[in-house]
């Protein structure tokens, strides 16, 4: 299993498009096979920080998320949001345990 996860920067004004971008193309990747968990969240403080969470079967799974038409679509909606920065990492899960 694999966890993607970090932070993306953007133009704080650019906010609400990126918001309704996302929404549109979450609801075609929690359809993609091998997708378990996909979601962004807006920092409380920091409008212009996003924090990204993805839950994903496999290497195989997450590289043909990559090459869908609604993460192309994505990307243009995420260079049109005026990206300052990113820090977003790839972690292979060998166990899961429930914490809470």
């Amino acid at each position: 299993m694999l966890i993607i996860c970090g932070t993306v920067t953007i133009d704080p004004a650019k906010r609400p498009a990126l918001e309704t971008a996302f929404d549109k193309m979450r609801a075609a990747t929690l359809k993609e096979p091998g997708c378990l968990a996909y979601q962004i969240y807006l920092d409380r403080t920091d409008p212009g920080t996003v924090l990204l969470f993805e839950k994903w079967e496999s290497d195989a799974a997450l590289g043909a998320h990559f090459t869908t038409p609604h993460m192309a679509e994505f990307g243009k909606a995420l260079g049109a949001a005026g990206v300052r920065g990113s820090d977003v990492k790839k972690y292979a899960v060998s166990n899961e345990s429930k914490v809470m």
